[in-house]
């Protein structure tokens, strides 16, 4: 199955391996997966599209955490952040929500990647379609995104 995102990981020559399971409509797409898969929620992370100091940037975290805005605008030498519009998100990424990967983005956008994916060997992260996860290391996500890696989770 091919997506923008693996096109970019097949480019690098990163490894990672595909994992894919039924997305039911009006489920939290996040913690799905997880479930789904059978997965440590926090192995599992989630792409957020907001907008800081009006500029769109890319915050990856665990789907069982929220994000701390203040967090994300330091990353990015920002002050404030918010939730960017869900039409603004696709355009930008060429992905749907849920379905958003921080890799192969349509535009190239600042992504800051939750310092807790370091713990792990590897991480998950949305495929680029509802219902399919790319396993890879920490490392590889945040080479292959360039990737800010800091704390941005509330709590």
């Amino acid at each position: 199955m091919k997506t923008p995102a693996t096109a970019v990981l097949d480019a690098m020559q990163v490894r990672y391996q595909l994992h894919s399971y039924p997305h039911r409509a009006g489920a939290a797409y996040g913690p799905e997966a997880a479930f789904a898969l059978g997965l440590d929620p926090a192995r599992v992370f989630k792409t957020l599209v907001t907008e800081v100091d009006g500029a769109l940037t890319v915050g990856v975290l665990p789907v069982a955490d929220s994000l701390d805005l203040k967090a994300l605008a330091a990353a990015v030498g920002g002050k404030r952040a918010k939730m960017a519009e869900v039409t603004a998100a696709r355009r930008a990424t060429g992905y749907v929500a849920g379905g958003i990967s921080p890799l192969g983005q349509k535009r190239t956008l600042p992504i800051v990647l939750d310092v807790s994916a370091t713990e792990f060997d590897t991480v998950f992260c949305s495929g680029g379609r509802r219902g399919l996860e790319i396993e890879l290391t920490p490392a590889d996500l945040a080479r292959a995104t360039n990737a800010t890696v800091v704390a941005i989770t509330a709590g």
